[in-house]
């Protein structure tokens, strides 16, 4: 993981139940059933999926760690707005999970309709997470920059 990635934001998207209990601070560790590749103080762009359909706000990985769904639920389980009987459906038939641990969440004054980012560029929203390069046209590429030098 070089410094390449944590010039990167990612653009994380989550059902809007998540993304609210991100933003308000219920909610600081997300779930992937991947392993994913994320540096500690990587930026985040929270996308809101479907009603919303939008970015709604920003975080910062504080960390990233791949365990046994056991582990992770016992570590975790305050932290991922999940009841025990979600956690196990989300995690059926895998044996390790990814837990990204976030911080310093930001709700934006005016989200960033999904309109918006398809009115700009070619844009669609990804299942999990993607990397937004601050080089990247329009909005996206904006928010990416801002992100990555603050």
């Amino acid at each position: 993981m070089g410094t390449e990635r944590t010039r990167q934001a990612i653009l994380l998207s989550l059902k809007p139940r998540f993304a609210d209990a991100i933003l308000s601070g219920t909610k600081t560790v997300e779930l992937r059933r991947q392993r994913v590749a994320l540096a500690p103080g990587a930026a985040v762009l929270i996308y809101a999926s479907s009603p919303v359909m939008a970015i709604i706000g920003t975080a910062r990985v504080r960390s990233v760690e791949r365990d046994e769904q056991q582990r992770i639920w016992l570590r975790h389980s305050s932290s991922i707005a999940l009841t025990r009987a979600e956690y196990d459906n989300y995690l059926e038939g895998v044996d390790s999970v990814s837990a990204i641990t976030l911080e310093l969440p930001k709700r934006l004054d005016r989200p960033v309709t999904l309109q918006q980012l398809r009115g700009e560029q070619p844009f669609h929203p990804p299942q999990s997470y993607c990397f937004v390069s601050p080089s990247a046209p329009g909005t996206l590429g904006a928010l990416s920059s801002r992100l990555t030098l603050a």
